[in-house]
């Protein structure tokens, strides 16, 4: 079966979105700053400011105490994204945990403008995780794996 002009338009999207995660999953792994510091101080800065209620509380008790290992992880699952979307493996479970990592990214730092900015303010400061939450959206829904990737091998396409 041949793929639409819009399939293979959501396929090259999904290779350059692979892209990016490759370069943040490589930076939190391969770089020392981040896994020993770098992620303590922004978990700090979350709990102390901008994160929702009930994930500071999260943030504060589960992660904050173990931040190298949460650091490790998170560069781990930012690199396992990038690599599924680039090769179109397993693309909908991909798109799954990044847009749960999406929503944690939102959670964390949703009152960054402040409790008394305008609505409109705290979704205009979402500008970096909202996007990529709703193309991994579009990503499941298109099975996007499925045009020029080895989902669609695995299929018999």
């Amino acid at each position: 079966m041949r793929s639409s002009p819009l399939q293979k338009t959501i396929a090259i999207v999904r290779i350059f979105t692979a892209v990016f995660f490759l370069f943040f999953g490589h930076y939190k792994l391969f770089t020392h700053g981040f896994a020993h510091g770098g992620f303590e101080q922004y978990i700090s800065g979350y709990v102390q400011s901008s994160a929702v209620g009930f994930y500071r509380g999260f943030l504060a008790a589960v992660v904050l105490p173990h931040p190298t290992l949460f650091a490790y992880v998170v560069g781990v699952v930012e690199l396992a994204i990038g690599l599924c979307l680039l090769f179109g493996m397993w693309v909908r479970p991909a798109s799954v945990v990044g847009a749960l990592h999406m929503l944690s990214l939102t959670l964390a730092t949703w009152w960054a403008p402040g409790h008394d900015a305008p609505f409109w303010s705290y979704f205009g400061a979402e500008l970096d995780h909202l996007p990529l939450l709703f193309l991994f959206a579009i990503f499941f829904m298109a099975k996007s794996g499925e045009t020029w990737g080895l989902d669609g091998m695995r299929r018999g396409r």
